[in-house]
This record gives structure tokens, C-alpha cells and sequence, in this order.
């Protein structure tokens, strides 16, 4: 299994409104929704944390889903959002410049 790690795209603006996550694309101004489960996927992403914990202990949990079942969803979800440039995906850790620093000795 190919470990993947998301990260949320820092360059795109995001806002909660009543539970729910409204979000502008950089690339072409296109605001998404994202109801309560895309907004829990949004949230979890951290670029740390691989894609199948983010599935296994958030979404599976919370939603009491099995994990072969949310699966397929969650990484049509993260493909379609990575498409507009609103999440990062990638084979190793994303670190912000934060996290880069603080990585530093």
C-alpha cells in the first residue's frame, strides 16, 4: 500500500460557516461547500498524518464506517480537491515552513 500524505493548500481561503467548510480555489476563483464529512476530511489533513489514519481513526470513528468502505470515497474526494488545487497530496510528509523551521535543529 502506497502511503499518502494531504495536506490543505495554504494559498486557497477557507472559511466555517455553520459547521460546514466554504472554500476558494487560487487556481480559478471557484468557491466549494463541503458538507460535514468533507469538512471533517478537510480538517484532519495535516501533511503529517497519512491518508489511511486520517481514514481509519477520524472518519471511521466518528461516522462509524469501515474503513474499506469509506476508503474509496475519501480518495475520490481528496483526487477531485487536489485536481483544483485545493489540497496537496504527496508520498512524503508536506511541512509548512513552520513545521520546517521548528524541523530544524
Amino acid at each position: 500500500m502506497m502511503v499518502r500524505y494531504v495536506a490543505r493548500n495554504p494559498r486557497v481561503a477557507a472559511r466555517e460557516l455553520g459547521g460546514e467548510m466554504v472554500i476558494m480555489s487560487a487556481v480559478d476563483s471557484t468557491l466549494y461547500e463541503l458538507d460535514d464529512v468533507a469538512t471533517a476530511i478537510w480538517k484532519a489533513v495535516d501533511g503529517v498524518t497519512p491518508l489511511h489514519e486520517v481514514i481509519e481513526r477520524k472518519l471511521c470513528v466518528e461516522y462509524d464506517i469501515p474503513p474499506e468502505v469509506a476508503a474509496p470515497d475519501v480518495e475520490r474526494f481528496v483526487e477531485e480537491l487536489a485536481g483544483h488545487g485545493i489540497l496537496l497530496v504527496s508520498d512524503q510528509p508536506i511541512l509548512d515552513s513552520s513545521q520546517k523551521a521548528s524541523a530544524t535543529p
